[in-house]
C-alpha cells in the first residue's frame, strides 16, 4: 500500500480497489491524525473496512458503492472503551449497592452476580454494547470476571459478533475467596489451574493479532484483592507467550491501597510491577490513587490506565491525577465502568465527566475539550495497544460516528462544533460506521432489533434482582 498526499491537501492510500464508501460534506470533521486536523466541508474515501483518503469534500472522489451525506454534522473518530464489565446493566441502582464505597459495593452486589447464567451474559452484553454505540463508541474492552451457572467468555463473544462492535474480551477471574483472605465469596471463584487453561483456550479459538482485528482476547485476573500472586504472575506469562494483552483494576480507592500495603507490604504500583504487570501489552483500570511513584513508573514503562470518571464519582473513590499521568506520559484512555457502579455507558456524557471533574480537581486549564476527546479516541486506542483505530486517516480502520448539530441542544455553539460536542449535553450519534459497515443510521440500531433485546434484558433483571431477595 503506498501513501501521498495530492495538491488539494487529500492524504490517501493507494491499493486494490474493493467496495467503496463515500463520506462527504461534514460541516466539521475531526480528524486525529498527526496534525490534528479539523476540517469544514469535509470526507473519507472508505474501502472495504480502511479509510484511504480523507479531506475536503471537492477533492475526494464524487462517487462510490456507498454515499453518506454529512451535511449538518460533526464526524469524528469512533470513541473507545477501555473499562467495562457488561453483564453490570441488569443490576443499574440495586438499592443495597446505591450508598456504599468499592468495597461494600462489591460484598453487596457479588450475591446477585452469584446467579448469572449464559444467558444473562449474552443479552446484557447486547444491551450494553447498544448504549454504547448509541452514545457514539466503536470499539469496546469488557472486563468479565465472573462466571457462575455454566457462564463463559464466548457469551459475550457471541453478542459482539451478532451487533457488530469491535471487541477485546478480557477473560477476567477471581481466585481468592473470603475463607483465603479476599473479598469474593467462595461460590463465585474459580481455580486458578482451570482460569489458566480456559483463558489459553480462548486465545487460542479467537485471538485476532492482524490489522484491523474485530475480536482480541485479553488476560485478565480482576483485582489485587480477589486473585493470588502466583495467578497474576502466571496470567503475565501466559498473555507474553500468545502476545495478548493484560488488564485489572487497581489503586481503586483508599481502601485498595490499605489492603495493597496491609496483604503485600507495597503499594498497589509496587505490586504491579513485582508481578510483572507492567509494560504497554498492560492497563489497569481506574488509578484514582496512583502515587507520584506510581506515575512515573507507569510513565516511563508504558504502563496504560482506564479512567473512569462517573464510576470514580458514583463510588466516591476520587479524582484521578489524569492531567498529571498525562503530563508525564502516561498512556490515558477512557473507561465508562460497569453499569452497577456508573449506571449508564454514554461515551460521549463520560468524555463530558472526564473534562469536568479534573476541572474540579485541579482548575479551569486542567483539561481542554479537544484533550478530553483525544483520551476518547488515541489514548483509548493507546491503551488498548493499537494503531489502527482512534483517528480518521489512510491506512486506518473506517470507524467513525457522526452527532446532528440541528438539534437544539447546540444551538448557539456552532462556532466551535468539537466543543460543542464535549460541553454542551450528551447527544446521541445519527451515524455510526465500523469497518466500513453501517452499525447506526440515522439514530437507529442497525444490525440488531433493539426492542426485543431490551425487553428481554428487563425480564432477565427482574429475575436475577428476585434470585437475590
Amino acid at each position: 500500500m503506498t501513501m501521498q498526499t495530492n495538491a488539494t491537501g487529500v492524504t490517501q492510500t493507494g491499493g486494490p480497489r474493493g467496495r467503496t464508501m463515500l463520506v462527504r460534506h461534514a460541516d466539521a470533521l475531526v480528524t486525529m491524525d498527526g496534525e490534528r486536523r479539523e476540517l469544514r466541508d469535509g470526507g473519507l474515501y472508505i474501502e472495504d473496512n480502511r479509510i484511504v483518503a480523507v479531506g475536503p469534500t471537492d477533492a475526494l472522489p464524487d462517487t462510490a458503492d456507498e454515499i453518506l451525506d454529512m451535511t449538518g454534522h460533526l464526524v469524528i473518530p469512533g470513541l473507545v472503551n477501555t473499562h467495562h464489565h457488561m453483564y453490570q446493566s441488569l443490576t443499574r441502582a440495586i438499592p443495597a449497592a446505591q450508598d456504599a464505597e468499592l468495597f461494600g459495593w462489591l460484598t453487596n452486589l457479588y450475591k446477585v452476580w452469584a446467579n448469572l447464567t449464559p444467558e444473562m451474559i449474552e443479552v446484557s452484553t447486547l444491551t450494553a454494547m447498544a448504549e454504547l454505540l448509541l452514545s457514539g463508541c466503536t470499539t469496546s474492552s469488557d472486563h468479565l470476571y465472573i462466571y457462575p451457572n455454566g457462564s463463559r467468555l464466548d457469551d459475550s463473544i457471541l453478542a459482539a459478533r451478532r451487533i457488530g462492535m469491535r471487541f477485546h474480551a478480557s477473560r477476567g477471574s477471581m481466585s481468592v475467596g473470603q475463607k483465603d483472605g479476599g473479598l469474593p465469596p467462595d461460590s463465585v471463584v474459580e481455580q486458578e489451574a482451570n482460569i489458566l487453561k480456559d483463558t489459553q483456550r480462548l486465545i487460542e479459538t479467537y485471538h485476532d493479532d492482524g490489522r484491523y482485528a474485530m475480536l482480541r482476547i485479553v488476560v485478565a485476573p480482576c483485582s489485587p484483592f480477589s486473585v493470588s500472586r502466583d495467578l497474576m504472575r502466571e496470567s503475565a506469562v501466559l498473555a507474553r507467550k500468545y502476545g495478548v494483552s493484560l488488564h485489572t483494576h487497581l489503586a481503586e480507592n483508599v481502601n485498595d491501597i490499605a489492603y495493597s500495603r496491609e496483604k503485600f507490604g507495597m503499594t498497589p504500583a509496587e505490586y504491579a510491577e513485582d508481578l510483572g504487570w507492567i509494560g504497554p501489552d498492560v492497563w489497569h483500570a481506574h488509578c484514582v490513587q496512583l502515587d507520584d511513584a506510581g506515575i512515573r513508573l507507569f510513565a516511563s514503562t508504558g504502563t496504560g490506565v482506564a479512567h473512569c470518571p462517573c464510576s470514580n464519582m458514583r463510588l466516591a473513590s476520587g479524582i484521578a491525577p489524569v492531567k498529571k499521568m498525562r503530563l508525564a506520559g502516561v498512556p490515558v484512555g477512557l473507561g465508562v465502568d460497569g453499569s452497577a457502579s456508573n449506571d449508564g455507558a454514554q461515551m460521549v456524557a463520560e468524555v463530558r465527566q472526564a473534562l469536568l471533574l479534573q476541572r474540579v480537581g485541579f482548575g479551569p486549564d486542567a483539561m481542554t475539550a479537544r484533550e478530553a476527546l483525544e483520551i476518547a479516541t488515541l489514548g483509548g486506542a493507546k491503551v488498548l495497544n493499537r494503531d489502527d483505530i482512534g483517528a480518521l486517516a489512510p491506512g486506518m480502520a473506517a470507524d467513525f460516528v457522526s452527532f446532528d448539530l440541528r438539534q437544539p441542544l447546540f444551538a448557539g455553539a456552532l462556532h466551535d462544533p468539537v466543543a460543542a460536542l464535549v460541553f454542551c449535553a450528551p447527544s446521541q450519534v445519527s451515524t455510526s460506521v465500523i469497518g466500513g459497515k453501517v452499525a447506526v443510521k440515522d439514530g437507529v440500531l442497525t444490525t440488531v432489533d433493539l426492542g426485543p433485546v431490551i425487553e428481554r434484558h428487563n425480564r432477565l433483571a427482574k429475575t436475577l434482582y428476585e434470585s437475590a431477595a
